[in-house]
């Protein structure tokens, strides 16, 4: 910094309000700044600055990936997140990992190595929302618990969703329509999606005048076959299947396909709470 101020001609403390926006500088000396660090090769030391500003301009999305992994859906939000956060000049760091005691995300939070926290995976009632809270850190939920008073997040409308799938097949003529959800596991955990879908869909069977099936189903192509054709096999009138689990889809329509059967024709498929790019990577039958 020091060799920036003197090419630039200007006081060292001007080059540090010019990177760190703390006072006003004129735009012309703010360009005899730039200038002369392009022409120095100079780029600020983030840590040195993070330790100046007491902020590490890093975020750290926390997504427990220990059942599911990161599927393309996921990985379009992670993505989305990543590119808002350099926009605003902040990085972002990836924790996959799954937070089995609450200290370890307190003791992260308390070394100073994240200005803030993004949660995915979010259950109704979050041990992290919860201790987030109590220590009044800066979060936000892709997601949401059971009691969002205050709170920031972004969610899809799954009330919204189901009924409008529940009732374009109705409206097709469908009677018997099967739900199948994430894992049990998932369900049990309170992981909100699994929770609120399957609630949505009893309800708006019961709008539509229908009774529903429901299964839960492990995240994974060979769940997915064992499912359909247990529900298949059990309920011979089933002419239609919806499903929130993006992963099992390629298994549900290999069991189609081995009965020699065709999408939609012979059983209508509808997968929701699902990336636009997931349907993009499936042949219907």
């Amino acid at each position: 910094m020091l060799d920036v101020a003197k090419r630039a001609n200007v006081a060292l403390s001007t080059v540090s309000y010019a990177l760190n926006g703390t006072r006003p500088v004129s735009d012309e000396t703010r360009q005899r700044i730039f200038t002369a660090m392009q022409e120095l090769g100079y780029r600020p030391h983030a840590l040195a600055r993070g330790l100046a500003s007491k902020r590490s301009r890093i975020i750290a999305l926390l997504f427990p990936a220990s059942e599911r992994g990161l599927g393309i859906t996921e990985l379009e939000f992670v993505t989305s997140a990543a590119d808002t956060a350099r926009e605003n000049d902040y990085n972002m760091m990836l924790w996959p990992s799954e937070m089995h005691d609450p200290n370890e995300l307190r003791q992260f939070t308390q070394q100073g190595l994240v200005d803030g926290v993004i949660l995915m995976e979010v259950r109704l009632n979050d041990e992290r929302v919860n201790l987030l809270r109590e220590m009044g850190f800066p979060f936000s939920m892709i997601g949401r618990c059971a009691d969002t008073t205050g709170l920031g997040y972004a969610d899809i409308d799954f009330e919204r969703t189901t009924q409008e799938v529940v009732s374009y097949l109705a409206g097709l003529g469908h009677k018997h329509i099967a739900f199948i959800n994430q894992s049990e596991s998932a369900f049990n955990a309170g992981y909100g999606p699994a929770v609120r879908t399957e609630s949505e869909f009893r309800m708006a069977m019961q709008t539509a005048g229908l009774e529903g099936i429901e299964r839960f189903c492990r995240p994974a192509p060979q769940a997915g076959y064992e499912t359909c054709n247990e529900l298949l096999a059990g309920h011979p009138d089933l002419t239609a299947l919806i499903t929130m689990n993006e992963r099992a889809i390629p298994g549900i329509m290999q069991a189609v396909a081995d009965r020699k059967w065709r999408i939609p024709d012979d059983l209508s498929l509808v997968g929701i709470v699902s990336s636009a790019r997931v349907a993009e990577l499936m042949t219907p039958l």
